[in-house]
């Protein structure tokens, strides 16, 4: 079972993403509602991958990514960033990052473009 950490500052977002990554995928969603429980939840929770949105208030996702890859222990955890902001190809691929799943999404969708992106297979 795959372990998804959710960093994002809407509690609705988080509600939905929860319930379509624990009950269709099957995979343990954790939640953190700002960047530094993000933080405090990647290094505790070793997740095997984070969705971090990137417009939260105080410290922002591209905040936490650099906190995120700075740290020996959350360094390689692979992250998509989630996020209702149009992002560049240039700019992603300049990002250490694994890709973009962009908001509003399909609820159909997430699951795949996450395997998609990170290559789980069912």
């Amino acid at each position: 079972m795959y372990k998804i950490l959710i960093i994002d500052d809407n509690p609705n977002i988080c509600l939905i993403t929860k319930i379509i990554l624990k009950d269709i995928a099957g995979w343990e969603p954790v939640i953190a509602a700002s960047g530094e429980e993000g933080l405090a939840s990647a290094q505790g929770e070793q997740p095997d991958a984070i969705l971090l949105d990137v417009e939260m208030p105080g410290m922002d996702g591209m905040m936490v990514l650099k906190q995120l890859r700075v740290n020996p222990e959350t360094q390689f955890i692979p992250v998509i960033l989630f996020t209702s902001k149009k992002i560049g190809a240039e700019a992603v691929a300049q990002l250490p990052i694994t890709g973009v799943i962009s908001k509003p999404f399909d609820t159909n969708e997430l699951i795949n473009q996450i395997r998609l992106l990170l290559n789980w297979h069912e």
